[in-house]
């Protein structure tokens, strides 16, 4: 019992110990960041150019107290102005020395800028290093070194006719690199004193040696850069545009009595204390080529900042290098004023805060990645639901039920995947839209297979008229005529059922009636044509399917051409099929106004001839160009095509409102022959209408008959053969009445017997 006690007691002590341990792990992560934020956010209120004075030239930074431009504020005086303009190529040029400048550091005093190369051609010639006499800046002895190229002979430098370096190398086979520089092989190298501001570059090489100017030349450059271009391959200054990078310093004059600044920096430089880590300022004695005391002002170590401008300098965090504290055993840093301190944490706790950290991400990690997947899934199983909801409310089921059953040719049909139409119309783009109707919409689309396909969204329908819908996608997939538009299948998994069709590219006949078009002008023999094909696709309709299918909305712009502009019969959305021994279908009234049978208007009830009267629309609207619904004379009266033209026929004024390409391409006799076909087909009574059988029956007759009179009399014979030897195993048709107007005497009169006695080839 004591013992457990003791345990637990210890278990409570260690718990605790843990807690406290998290809570200082937490408040020292905290101070952390708002170390870091605070270190970064005095990095970046480290201004290095004065305001309102810009701080960079191309890729260089202009820092105090050098500046660009005109503006005597922006620098110190006229020898640290810089030039960054059209004429400089916006590069930066020191004004007073006409010097590319490349870098300048405030913490080391220096400027690196580009000197020209010194090459010797038939004796002593060739450009000098720049003269800085009068300028604040003096070559760098400790950064730069005197370079000869020229093997076997003496190069010398000198200033003001003193000389002060100069050196000698030996000829061998291999190139000019910074080793062979360093032992004297093909080049040489020197120091330089300090405090030089002019100095010349000479050789010993006699004079008539020629003037190969690229084998021996002499500058001063900047080690480090040399080491850096010269260690990696074998030097030449012909790649470098004969300048190379010399290091210069700079310094500003001091004038105890003009420059109040300068005061304060001195003052606090004199009463600064030993571990105040202000910036402060040097006061230089004054030496050749200087003949006054200069000043030079930097950051103490650990610091940065411009302190020419008077502001004070900021720390430098140097736990940014991750292997500053790599050493001797120290695994941390801490930044500290001016410098950083290293200490050891303990491997077991070390090892504990790495377990916890790696835990800790892992299971971050998993539960991100947990909670992405079950919304993954759970949105995937949102979208299948959400599909078989629409797909068994668009009837679906009923639809699998038909197929199943083995009454319907399978292959003809298609259940489409909505991602796959959405894909191919392209997230159906307004783009896209090929046009409107009361059914929905037609987008063009491309199926995967590269096939041009037209997609109709359907509106909202009733669901209580599912089966028929069902019942209409079925019969119509199987339906096969070259004159009717193909339904290639369906998409029952969203909100409204999608239909897709073949694609017809010419657009519908209405365009092509009311509308000029020169590139197909609707002549008298393609109109006979177009209405021949679609007298044929509705007699396949009526009689040839395997159910009977009443269109109910035959119209002009329901008829499209195809690539060849031969006629397609469309938009079967309100499309009823009936029974081989129904003759109508009881519906509520719908079609255009216009197209519409009088008689459906009345009762309600739709039959054959109900097409047969919108066909009579679409036949007169070939003859006049008429819109089935204009306006006479008066804005103000709307007339019916159909009344217009039953009224005009009457008065005996048929040729006074047929259009121009009929009247020219066509002749009376069969013109006449169409247009009373037109008025039987317009009868307000049903049962004296033709059937489309009779009607396509009229048309090809008045075909052939102008194919006959277009190539000469020997095929009018043939004709006249056909009718009466053939005449037995076809239907004969009547047409002792209505027969219109006479017209070219006794010709027309046996033309339209011939005509009434043709065989349908088409069935």
């Amino acid at each position: 019992m004591f013992l457990f006690s003791t345990k637990q007691r210890k278990l409570g002590k260690n718990q605790k110990r843990g807690m406290q341990y998290c809570l200082l792990v937490q408040m020292a992560l905290f101070i952390v960041l708002l170390c870091f934020l605070s270190t970064t956010a005095s990095g970046a209120e480290a201004p290095m150019a004065k305001l309102k004075c810009s701080s960079r030239c191309g890729n260089v930074n202009i820092p105090y107290p050098f500046g660009i431009g005109r503006n005597r504020d922006c620098y110190f005086d006229e020898g640290f102005e810089i030039s960054c303009n059209k004429t400089t190529g916006n590069v930066p040029v020191l004004r007073q020395t006409g010097l590319e400048v490349l870098n300048i550091s405030i913490a080391d005093g220096t400027i690196q800028v580009k000197n020209p190369v010194t090459f010797f051609c038939a004796g002593n010639s060739g450009r000098q290093p720049a003269n800085l006499t009068g300028t604040p800046f003096v070559y760098s002895e400790r950064q730069n070194r005197f370079t000869a190229v020229s093997c076997g002979h003496v190069a010398w430098v000198s200033s003001d006719e003193y000389f002060v370096g100069g050196c000698r190398s030996i000829c061998e086979g291999t190139g000019i690199n910074y080793g062979n520089c360093e032992v004297g092989i093909n080049c040489c190298q020197t120091t330089i004193p300090p405090h030089l501001s002019a100095i010349t570059i000479s050789t010993d090489i006699h004079r008539g040696r020629g003037d190969d100017c690229n084998n021996d030349y002499a500058f001063l450059v900047d080690k480090n850069w040399f080491r850096s271009i010269a260690s990696v391959s074998d030097f030449s200054v012909n790649e470098y545009h004969e300048n190379v990078p010399v290091v210069l310093k700079w310094s500003l004059n001091f004038d105890h009595t003009s420059d109040k600044l300068f005061h304060r920096f001195i003052g606090r430089n004199e009463s600064r204390a030993d571990d105040d880590p202000m910036p402060c300022c040097t006061k230089l004695n004054a030496t050749p080529p200087y003949d006054q005391s200069r000043l030079q002002c930097s950051c103490p170590r650990g610091f940065e900042g411009n302190p020419y401008l008077g502001d004070p300098c900021y720390d430098i965090d140097e736990c940014t290098d991750q292997k500053i504290c790599g050493n001797g055993g120290a695994s941390s840093c801490m930044n500290i004023p001016g410098g950083h301190t290293c200490y050891i944490v303990a491997q077991r706790t070390r090892v504990k805060l790495i377990l916890i950290g790696l835990g800790a991400g892992m299971g971050l990690l998993l539960l991100l990645i947990s909670a992405w997947w079950i919304h993954k899934v759970l949105k995937k199983r949102k979208n299948i639901k959400r599909k078989q909801i629409f797909f068994k409310r668009n009837g679906g089921l009923l639809l699998e039920q038909r197929l199943s059953s083995g009454e319907v040719n399978v292959e003809k049909i298609k259940l489409f995947k909505s991602k796959e139409l959405e894909k191919s119309t392209d997230n159906f783009n307004v783009d896209r839209i090929l046009g409107h109707g009361g059914q929905g919409t037609v987008y063009k689309g491309m199926l995967a297979d590269g096939k041009i396909v037209a997609v109709k969204r359907s509106t909202i329908i009733d669901e209580s008229q599912l089966s028929y819908f069902i019942n209409e996608v079925v019969i119509l997939s199987q339906i096969n005529h070259r004159h009717v538009v193909q339904l290639l299948g369906c998409c029952l998994e969203t909100e409204v059922p999608l239909l897709v069709y073949e694609f017809i590219p010419n657009g519908t006949l209405s365009q092509y009636i009311h509308e000029q078009n020169e590139e197909f002008p609707l002549t008298w023999e393609i109109r006979l044509r177009i209405a021949t094909e679609i007298a044929g696709a509705l007699f396949y309709l009526h009689t040839s399917a395997t159910f009977p299918i009443y269109h109910r909305d035959i119209k002009s712009t329901n008829i499209l051409l195809d690539a060849k502009y031969r006629a397609k019969v469309a938009d079967f959305g309100t499309s009823r099929s009936v029974a081989i021994d129904q003759t109508h279908v009881t519906t509520l009234v719908h079609g255009t106004f216009g197209y519409m049978d009088p008689e459906y208007f009345q009762s309600s009830q739709f039959t054959d001839k109900s097409d047969v009267y919108s066909f009579g629309v679409v036949l007169v609207e070939l003859l006049t160009g008429q819109k089935p619904i204009f306006s006479s004379r008066s804005p103000e009266q709307v007339r019916s095509l159909a009344t217009y033209f039953i009224i005009s026929m009457q008065e005996d004024r048929l040729f006074d409102i047929l259009d121009a390409q009929v009247v020219k391409g066509g002749s009376k006799a069969d013109i006449a022959i169409v247009a009373n076909l037109a008025r039987r087909c317009l009868n307000l009574s049903g049962r004296k209408r033709p059937t489309m059988r009779e009607v396509m029956a009229e048309l090809e007759g008045v075909q052939m008959a102008e194919k006959a009179t277009s190539h000469g009399g020997k095929n009018y014979e043939e004709v006249e053969y056909l009718r009466t030897e053939l005449v037995e195993p076809w239907d004969v048709i009547s047409s002792s009445t209505d027969t219109g107007p006479a017209v070219d005497g006794g010709a027309a009169s046996s033309r339209t017997h011939g005509i009434l006695l043709l065989p349908f080839k088409s069935l």
